[in-house]
């Protein structure tokens, strides 16, 4: 399949000359300045991918509860920054993660994956630096806090 890209105010100002290319796959709309770029898929299309990542996800999550250590090392091939987290948080982060996984698979809602991978990857930055982990981890004087108001109040 082939992706288009196409101007977004081209597909404003004449969209059924944009929609024919969907036949050949998905239809990238391209914003100005520091928009976001859209993205046009057929459902049908769309559906396939979430079928097909929801059956990924389901077959992943099988094999680490049979075989957690195959799990770890699928997981630490793809992550390898994984390795940085303490032994004792890896089964953690790959369970929040394999979770996070399958509800985006069935939901099509993947931003809280994305969200809990990049916590995880920091969290894994932050135990490169031992005196930096030991200082997150507390404890924590009262002194060191700042009140901060409202925002909008």
């Amino acid at each position: 399949m082939a992706t288009t890209t196409v101007n977004y105010s081209d597909f404003l100002r004449k969209p059924t000359s944009v929609l024919p290319a969907l036949g050949d796959g998905d239809v990238i709309l391209e914003r100005r300045g520091d928009e976001e770029d859209l993205s046009l898929t057929r459902r049908a299309s769309r559906q396939a991918e979430l079928d097909a990542l929801r059956f990924a996800a389901r077959s992943l999550r099988l094999l680490a509860r049979a075989n957690r250590a195959l799990a770890e090392e699928a997981f630490a091939e793809e992550l390898p920054w994984l390795t940085w987290l303490p032994a004792e948080e890896r089964p953690q982060a790959i369970t929040e993660l394999l979770d996070d996984l399958l509800a985006g698979a069935d939901t099509g809602r993947f931003t809280p994956f994305a969200a809990n991978l990049v916590a995880w990857k920091h969290t894994a930055e932050v135990h490169t630096d031992p005196s930096l982990a030991k200082h997150l981890a507390g404890p924590f004087e009262e002194d060191e806090f700042t009140e901060i108001g409202r925002p909008g109040a």
